[in-house]
């Protein structure tokens, strides 16, 4: 599993997905400015020395598409996590061998024309008044249903 995180922008949640992703394994963390965020203070704080154990990748947001395009092309599977009228609930999905977990922006969620370069689209089913959570919390409970399936059968 690679965690595309280039459209996150605040410093807590890539620390904490930087150290989700080493706590559950993933081969990479793929982010905007790679030099910028492991200098980063609150980042190191955060991600509690993350960094020494996770595989950092940079795709600039707008080298995204291209990038997607790609990795599908080496047999990676493009999962987004998004509240859609085509989303499967993440309990309910059987991940791929090899799959890319693209991250939205915060507030924002995935732009529209990431959405099309998807081949599935996830969902957290919630059910509480307020309908999203935050996206480390999100990727985090993703990565938990991914670490189920691979690495704790």
């Amino acid at each position: 599993l690679v965690v595309v995180a280039s459209l996150i922008e605040k410093m807590p949640n890539l620390a904490g997905l930087a150290r989700t992703c080493a706590i559950f394994q993933t081969q990479a963390l793929v982010v905007h400015d790679k030099k910028k965020m492991l200098n980063d203070q609150l980042f190191k704080q955060v991600a509690v020395s993350s960094e020494k154990w996770m595989n950092f990748q940079e795709v600039k947001d707008e080298e995204l598409p291209a990038y997607l395009r790609r990795m599908r092309g080496e047999g990676w599977s493009i999962i987004g996590l998004e509240q859609a009228s085509d989303s499967i609930a993440l309990h309910k999905f059987e991940f791929p061998d090899k799959a890319i977990l693209l991250l939205g922006k915060e507030k924002e969620g995935i732009p529209q024309p990431l959405l099309h370069l998807l081949d599935f689209c996830l969902e957290i089913p919630q059910l509480g008044m307020i309908r999203s959570l935050n996206v480390h919390v999100s990727a985090a409970c993703t990565l938990w249903q991914w670490n189920q399936q691979f690495l704790l059968d």
